[in-house]
């Protein structure tokens, strides 16, 4: 199978999910920002790297760069996650002022995730 990248793009109150392939989109979420549990996210990513087989590369991309320090929502503490063997995390500006609307525009998401190819 061809590598999975996934894009991260956390706003206020909601994180947007894209898995993309070599071929497109693959999986499209819209989750609240702060999981229940605070292994949740890496251990939703680390499901999709054993659906596919390989290590997923994740992007944690942001306009806001306060944002970008949002480790304490997503993963339930003050301190980025452990990467797992499964999981590499990397944390990126998008760059420009777009915002995602519902489930349709994930262009953000695209621009973010390209040139993270492992």
């Amino acid at each position: 199978m061809k590598p999975w990248n996934v894009t991260l793009r956390p706003t206020k109150g909601v994180l947007h999910l894209l898995v993309e392939d070599l071929r497109g989109d693959l999986l499209k979420a819209r989750l609240p920002l702060a999981p229940e549990h605070p292994r949740a996210l890496l251990t939703l990513l680390e499901g999709l790297s054993l659906w596919v087989g390989e290590p997923i590369h994740a992007v944690i991309s942001a306009d806001d760069p306060p944002i970008l320090s949002c480790g304490g929502a997503l993963f339930g503490n003050d301190h980025w996650p452990v990467e797992s063997t499964m999981v590499r995390f990397e944390q990126r500006p998008t760059g420009h002022r777009r915002r995602i609307t519902g489930l349709g525009d994930f262009r953000p998401l695209y621009a973010a995730g390209r040139g993270a190819r492992p």
